[in-house]
Order: C-alpha cells, then sequence, then structure tokens
C-alpha cells in the first residue's frame, strides 16, 4: 500500500516530511506495492501512545468497590468499546497498569489476533501492593517480600508483559494515604531485582517523594504520576537529589496528566507544578505522555485532548510532546523497536489529520483516518 502526495512528521525529526507513506503487510517499507491513496493536503504522524491506562475502569464510575459489580461477560464486552474507542481517536498502543482478573490480557490477544479493534496492548495485570494498600482489591496484597514473589510469579504465569508495584498509597483506595510508602527498601529492591531477572520492565505507581525515592534507587523503568507528595500537600516535597537519583538510573517519569488538569485555576499551584517539571527536565529527565485512564471522569480516548495540557504543564514544545506521545514513549515502554515513528521495519501505524498537528495540538481530537499494523480505518465520520 502506498498513501502518496502527504506530509508527515516521523516521530524523531523536528520538521515535516514531503512524500510517500509505504507499507506492507504489517509493516513499514521503503517502496510500497499495490493499490496507493491519494493524500494530498493531509498530515500525518506515528500513531500515538499511552503509558497508563486502566481498560477494565469505568471511568464515569467514582466508587472503586463499584468497578467489580459488571459480570464478566458486561465488562469484557465494556473493555472491547473502550479498545475501539481508543484505536479511533489515533491511539495505536497503550501499557496497561492493573486490573485483578486478567480481562485486559484477553482483549490485548484478541486484539493481536485481529478478532478486536483496539490499540497493541502491553500489560501488567496485578499490581503488587500492600496489604490493605492501594488497589488491593484487584488481588495483588503482600505483606512480605516473600509473599511479593509470589504475587509477581502468579503474574508471570499469567503471562504478562510487565510488573507493576504500588510503591506508595492512591486517591481511589479508601484508608490508603499517597504520600505514604506501602513496603521497606529492601521489598522494592527485591521486586526490581527479580522482574528485571525475567526480563520484565517495572513501573512504580509513585505519590509521595519517599516512593519516588525508593522507585529512582532501586532502578525501576518508569515512575508513575511523581507527584511529589509530603506532609505540606501535592507538589510540595520536592528533592533534588531525588531527582539526580532518577536521572543517574535513567528512569523514566509518566506524570499521568489528563486534560482535566485544566481545573488547575490557583496560580501559586499551577507555577509550582511548572517548576517542578521544569527541574526534572533540566536534571535529565525524560517525559511519556499518560493518562491514567479509567480513574473517574478519564476516558480511554483521552490522549489527544490531554496532549495539549501536559505540553503546558510540563513546558513542552508541541514537537516534544508528540515524541513524549510516540518515539520516545515506545522507548520506554520497551517497544522501541516496534513502533513509534514511521520509518521501514516498523509496525504501521500511523494517524492522518486535516491540518499539521506540530502547529497546532488540537489538531489530534480530528484524525481522519488511523492505520493501526497495517490496516487503515476511516474515523472521519
Amino acid at each position: 500500500m502506498r498513501y502518496t502526495n502527504l506530509k508527515y512528521w516521523d516521530g524523531i525529526s523536528d520538521s515535516l516530511i514531503e512524500g510517500d507513506i509505504c507499507t506492507v503487510d504489517e509493516l513499514f517499507v521503503e517502496e510500497g506495492r499495490g493499490d496507493s491513496v491519494d493524500l494530498s493536503g493531509f498530515y500525518a504522524i506515528p500513531g500515538l501512545i499511552d503509558a497508563h491506562i486502566h481498560l477494565c475502569l469505568n471511568p464515569e464510575i467514582k466508587d472503586p468497590n463499584e468497578q467489580t459489580l459488571p459480570v464478566r461477560d458486561q465488562l469484557l464486552a465494556e473493555m472491547r468499546q473502550r479498545a475501539e474507542s481508543m484505536l479511533r481517536a489515533g491511539i495505536t498502543t497503550a501499557r496497561d497498569l492493573g486490573g485483578g482478573e486478567y480481562l485486559e490480557l484477553q482483549i490485548r490477544d484478541e486484539i493481536a489476533r485481529g478478532d478486536t479493534p483496539g490499540p497493541r496492548l502491553i500489560c501488567a495485570g496485578q499490581p503488587i501492593t500492600s496489604v490493605g494498600g492501594h488497589c488491593h482489591f484487584w488481588g495483588g496484597e503482600a505483606d512480605s517480600t516473600e509473599q511479593a514473589m509470589t504475587v509477581l510469579e502468579r503474574q508471570n504465569e499469567h503471562g504478562v508483559d510487565l510488573i507493576k508495584v504500588m510503591v506508595t498509597g492512591g486517591n481511589i483506595t479508601p484508608g490508603s494515604t499517597p504520600k505514604d510508602s506501602q513496603f521497606e527498601d529492601e521489598t522494592i529492591h527485591a521486586i526490581v531485582r527479580e522482574a528485571n531477572s525475567r526480563d520484565y520492565h517495572v513501573a512504580a505507581h509513585c505519590h509521595g517523594t519517599d516512593g519516588i525515592r525508593q522507585a529512582a534507587e532501586a532502578g525501576v523503568t518508569t515512575v508513575e504520576h511523581c507527584s511529589w507528595v509530603g506532609e505540606a500537600g501535592w507538589g510540595r516535597q520536592f528533592d533534588e537529589a531525588v531527582v539526580a537519583k532518577l536521572a543517574a538510573n535513567n528512569v523514566w517519569v509518566s506524570p499521568t496528566i489528563n486534560s482535566g488538569w485544566k481545573r488547575f485555576k490557583q496560580q501559586a499551584f499551577v507555577e509550582m507544578l511548572d517548576s517542578n517539571y521544569e527541574k526534572m527536565k533540566a536534571a535529565g529527565i525524560r517525559l511519556i505522555a499518560s493518562t491514567d485512564a479509567g480513574i473517574p471522569n478519564v476516558f480511554h480516548h483521552d490522549l489527544p485532548a490531554a496532549l495539549p495540557v501536559f505540553a503546558g504543564f510540563a513546558g513542552l514544545l508541541p514537537v516534544e510532546v508528540l515524541r513524549s506521545a510516540t518515539s520516545d514513549c515506545a522507548a520506554a515502554i520497551g517497544l522501541g523497536q516496534v513502533t513509534g515513528a514511521i520509518r521501514p521495519g516498523l509496525s504501521a501505524d500511523f494517524v492522518v489529520y486535516e491540518a499539521n498537528p506540530l502547529e497546532d495540538l488540537a489538531v489530534l481530537e480530528r484524525p481522519i483516518m488511523v492505520v493501526s499494523r497495517g490496516v487503515a480505518t476511516d474515523v472521519s465520520g
């Protein structure tokens, strides 16, 4: 297949390229063959990647205890609908960071077989958490290093793609405190060592500053949220020594900024967040796009609307925030040799728009065609 006469951004360069995009089967190639589609006047970028979603969660439900009420078949149907909504929004890859029944792994495999439309998924299964800790209702509770290894082994047996650990408490679990660490240092180190020995990445949920320290010292792959929470509140316990450790251990930060962050109006708070991200970037911390889709009011197709908000808080140029949702994100989640850029040998994942996203990120909410693994879907209607 040849998509001709368009301008495209390859996911890496600073500017657009004029020419054709060629695919054979599921891959980009140098020269296409067979049918061609004239895309004169249109623009394309690599398929978007959301590094943090929960396909099993319904964003319209605020009480986490109600999330498990739908029967299995109903929940699977809802998850398939969410996956399709992501694909139609231009999200061709996503990292699912937690569920309790491994249903997202079933959806992952359905998508990979071509039975269900949706983004390529990599899934963590049950997060390792403390007894009664954040998202304990998903079944990954452990009260010791030994039990943490048991939970990790269970994820391995179910065929997960990475390991998730709740280093600190979180917001959606009653009785859980975001600023507090849930495990001793040695347990976090042991989880990372064991996961890495099995070639798994580790994603670490961290709101509190002490938890961020634990994750940084253990050398996790990504820190999720990275909220710098302490006794004084959200964002107010920024620690440059911890930032230096994150940078030294090449830890990516996945800040889960969704479109709802527009609600933050208090100028001093916004300036503090902006300053935190500026300091992290200056220290060499690499940021990737993520939304935590599935938590209350964060819908699974939110990423295109979230990226301009992310750019604002993190002080990123359009091309920088687009890298964070394509080539950089692919590298961070272990798919840099699979997707994230328009280049021969990678999966043929790209999105077509009527205007240039590098000039106006709002364009991302209006795709007209999504190509995922070489299969085109017209989403203009």
